[in-house]
């Protein structure tokens, strides 16, 4: 290209020596100066043209990347060296959307290599759109083409957390590549058996293995649920070894004698090895049953399938079914047996293949050449008995009536006489005197129920209970004449006896019955009396799920279940809410509240209505605040009643109370209240959660604030709140209660549930 510029030169001067036009010339001079924009985008302040090319940039992460790690420097590298001026927060940019992201921007090793440093880490899984302009130029004052415009996307991160905090522990949580096979493993505490894993604070469960595994799709938040061992049952507590390799299925608390079945299901690339308890070897099955009688802890062991071999997966079906042994890795070539065996109540049909679902063998024990990876299934079929029953001089009913009865199901009998006579006993397949009696059916029975004549001289003694229980002394089908009877009285969890009713008065028990006639005698049950203080009269206040004298404000998608109401507070108070007005003038409505809004300044009879809702208010306020018995428990724990339990009472603190992310635990029955007197604030933090128990509910919990109640970010409160000033609630954080504040109500993405 510079030949053809100096031939076009010495083309000039020629022109120029035989006495050519001035137009003729300026032409030759144009045609000259575009040859020379072509050679090059270079040239310098001297006399002369410098030849070269326009700087050209190359970035990492580079456009269209994937899976970029979130504290990644950006970095663009140049063709050649720039003005480390021109290369500044104005022309080397990063935005996410719409939104410019700060960094700063400078030199890295040499001058072709500039740098953009977030001022704060990069979101997970989101497009970024980088941009160098024009405004870059090189040391020769040249600047690109056009703007150099690229995207990429970060990976996406995976949180784990653990509900209750004292529940267990979780691992797994971290950044993964699109895509990627990741494993979460949850590990229950003392005292816990793990639930599910769920995406969300009361979501629906994606799995009930506690080592879950699934290919990374964006950004994932799971919370591994836990919860309490109840009282008379016991735990069954799975895990994998290694976590990676398999799932497990069973783990739980059940009642004291229930026959439970565990499973373990392989992840690909793994085999089944055994299941451990303590150490020990407890079965080559993966399918297990056992009768619980004590806390249970099982791993499920699995091994990687080395590269020479194939694996052999087994599993039953149903899981109850049985067991089956043979499962692991092979070389190719090798003859394997696998075997089965039938729990009590099953009968093995046959194996299948678990992808084409044809039968292989009808054999408990299956033979065959090992070629290629092979998943078998066993099946079984549970056994089904018939129950007869025959009655003379009376009849039975039978709850379920079928003609069949799988193992294990129950039935109910019930015996009614015919006239003149009275059920005694059953015989046969069942002995005992109790009507309705319940049968389980583990084989074919037949049952007799037997009925005897009235003597003359005999009576019968007919109890009923409702909420408890009666026990006769000597329990007999007839009495004669002159003879007693003791009757004893049990009252049901919650109840306490108060009283006999019907052929006897008294609130006695034992109670002494003669028999000189028939006789029906009614044992009478009352709730017990509630625990901890009287519940807080909130009078109009109660209509409320959230109410103050200054405001309600709202940011980003908040969800209120139940009405809300300013005042002395205009409608202009509420903010956030995008309220539209009721055609009555009265109230208005918007999207985000299930229920109606109401303000001081709205059309009658609201400002009433809402004069004396805050004026109930402040009386609930006083009056809680004010309550001396029972007898208060003052100072507890200082104020830090994080991972505590607590009975219903009325507690009072001097000092602020707080709850952090171990949360608090409320136990009590469904009549029974609390009351927290606070004379300072109450402070709940982050991911805290308030977990009642034994059928405690949110509408008998007051909590008494002087100073202002703080919920943390994705909290879950439970509860009624009397603010003397400000209730705010972060982003994510839930409440099952009321807001009841006496200046304002600030809410971040919250959730309000009136109870």
């Amino acid at each position: 290209m510079n030949k053809k510029i100096t031939v076009f030169e010495d083309s000039i001067q020629m022109r120029r020596s035989k006495g050519y036009s001035k137009i003729s010339m300026s032409v030759c001079y144009m045609a000259l100066l575009f040859i020379a924009f072509l050679a090059g985008c270079k040239k310098d302040d001297f006399e002369g043209e410098v030849v070269g090319v326009c700087p050209v940039v190359t970035t990492d992460p580079m456009d269209k990347a994937v899976d970029v790690v979130l504290g990644k420097t950006i970095t663009a590298t140049f063709n050649t060296s720039m003005n480390a001026s021109t290369l500044n927060n104005s022309t080397f940019t990063l935005k996410q959307g719409t939104t410019l992201i700060s960094g700063k921007v400078g030199p890295a090793t040499n001058g072709a290599v500039f740098t953009f440093d977030p001022d704060v880490d990069l979101l997970p899984f989101t497009t970024y759109t980088g941009t160098i302009t024009t405004g870059a130029k090189d040391t020769l004052r040249t600047s690109m083409v056009a703007d150099y415009v690229w995207t990429f996307t970060t990976i996406p991160v995976l949180r784990v957390s653990a509900d209750p905090i004292a529940g267990g522990t979780v691992t797994g949580a971290g950044a993964f590549a699109q895509g990627s096979v990741v494993t979460v493993n949850a590990i229950p505490a003392s005292g816990y058996v793990f639930l599910n894993w769920t995406e969300s604070d009361n979501g629906p469960a994606v799995s009930s293995s506690a080592s879950y595994q699934f290919p990374m799709a964006g950004n994932r938040t799971l919370i591994a649920n836990f919860e309490p061992i109840p009282i008379g049952q016991f735990a069954v507590v799975l895990s994998a070894n290694p976590a990676a390799g398999g799932t497990t299925i069973g783990a739980g608390s059940f009642d004291a004698g229930s026959s439970v079945t565990v499973s373990a299901r392989t992840n690909a690339g793994y085999t089944f090895v055994d299941w451990t308890e303590n150490g020990v070897r407890v079965s080559t099955s993966s399918n297990i049953q056992f009768t619980l009688n004590a806390n249970r802890t099982f791993v499920a062991n699995f091994r990687a399938i080395p590269a020479s071999q194939f694996a052999v997966v087994l599993s039953s079906s149903p899981a109850a079914g049985g067991t089956t042994d043979g499962e692991g890795a092979y070389a190719s070539g090798t003859s394997v047996t696998v075997t089965s065996a039938p729990n009590t109540g099953y009968t093995f049909t046959n194996w299948t293949d678990q992808v084409s679902g044809s039968i292989l063998s009808t054999s408990p024990a299956y033979t065959f050449a090992l070629s290629a990876n092979r998943s078998l299934i066993a099946n079984f079929a549970i056994n089904t008995y018939t129950l007869t029953v025959n009655a003379v001089n009376g009849t039975v009913a039978k709850v379920a009536d079928q003609p069949r009865y799988n193992h294990g199901s129950t039935v109910v009998l019930t015996a009614t006489p015919a006239a003149g006579y009275v059920f005694s006993s059953w015989s046969g397949d069942a002995t005992s005197t109790a009507n309705p009696l319940t049968v389980s059916m583990t084989s074919n029975k037949v049952i007799t129920a037997n009925f005897t004549a009235i003597p003359v001289d005999a009576f019968i003694l007919t109890v009923n209970a409702v909420n408890g229980s009666v026990t006769k002394t000597p329990n007999q089908a007839t009495y004669t004449n002159g003879s007693t009877v003791v009757l004893t009285a049990t009252a049901a969890a919650g109840y306490t006896f108060s009283s006999w009713s019907g052929d006897a008065t008294g609130s006695v028990s034992p109670l002494t019955v003669t028999m000189n006639s028939n006789k029906n005698i009614t044992a009478n049950f009352t709730p017990l009396v509630a625990v901890g203080p009287a519940a807080v009269n909130l009078g109009t206040a109660g209509d409320f799920a959230i109410l103050t004298k200054s405001g309600i404000s709202t940011t980003g998608v908040t969800s209120i279940t139940g009405d809300i109401g300013v005042s002395p507070a205009a409608a202009t108070a509420l903010t956030g809410f995008g309220l539209i007005m009721d055609t009555n003038g009265q109230s208005s409505h918007t999207p985000i509240v299930t229920g109606k809004a109401f303000a001081s300044d709205y059309a009658a009879p609201t400002p009433a209505k809402m004069t004396k809702a805050v004026a109930d208010m402040e009386t609930a306020f006083t009056t809680a605040n004010g309550l001396t018995t029972p007898a208060p428990i003052v100072g507890l724990y200082a104020g830090d009643i994080s991972g505590r339990i607590l009975p219903p009472g009325l507690y009072k603190w001097a000092t602020g109370v707080l709850v952090t992310s171990a949360g608090v635990t409320l136990t009590g029955g469904p009549n029974d209240t609390w009351v927290f007197q606070i004379a300072q604030n109450l402070t709940i933090n982050n991911n805290a959660k308030i977990t009642l128990l034994g059928g405690a509910q949110a509408k008998n919990i007051f909590w008494v604030v002087s100073g202002q109640a703080t919920i943390g970010s994705n909290a879950n409160v439970s509860g009624i709140i009397l603010s003397k000033t400000l209730v705010s609630m972060n982003t994510g954080s839930r409440i099952t209660g009321k807001l009841l504040a006496q200046t304002a109500v600030t809410l971040n993405a919250s959730t309000v549930i009136n109870p």
